[in-house]
């Protein structure tokens, strides 16, 4: 099993990164993890609507260049699908016994994601109607996947 993460922008909170690495480290035993980070536009306080889309899709076009043509590909949305995490372990472990053995998932900036990249996507998931700040949201996404990996294996993490 194969699992990236594609993200818009750099995480410079030292925390964020040390949390990020320690749930990565761990996931070692149950995928091959990798983050595929992509620049940001700078986005200019009180931009318009046709900036900001402008924005969207400079950053989209940078995400569609990296991502796999083999994969099962989930983007962060808030609009997505709510999931447990019992839910979505069993999705993609379905995904894996019944598709392909890569999964991945899509992270944007501060504006979210162009209509391209939702488009591309196989699923939209959401982690709830509150906005979260992209870099913290990579951190609440890769230990979801740890737990997602624990849940898979059968081992107790979920609780």
């Amino acid at each position: 099993m194969k699992t990236t993460i594609i993200a818009v922008g750099k995480v410079k909170e030292k925390y964020l990164l040390q949390g990020i690495d320690e749930y990565a480290k761990r996931m070692g035993n149950y995928t091959q993890f990798d983050i595929i980070e992509v620049a940001d536009e700078p986005t200019p306080d009180h931009a318009s609507d046709k900036v900001n889309q402008q924005i969207k899709e400079k950053e989209g076009e940078r995400i569609l260049a990296k991502l796999p043509k083999e994969a099962l590909v989930y983007a962060l949305a808030i609009e997505g699908k709510l999931y447990t995490s019992e839910q979505l372990a069993r999705e993609i472990k379905d995904h894996l016994t019944y598709g392909t053995s890569h999964i991945v998932f899509i992270i944007g900036g501060s504006l979210g994601l162009s209509p391209a990249v939702l488009q591309q996507a196989d699923k939209k998931l959401s982690f709830g109607r509150l906005t979260l700040p992209h870099q913290l949201m990579r951190l609440v996404l890769t230990e979801q996947i740890y737990r997602t990996c624990r849940i898979n294996a059968g081992h107790a993490y979920h609780k």
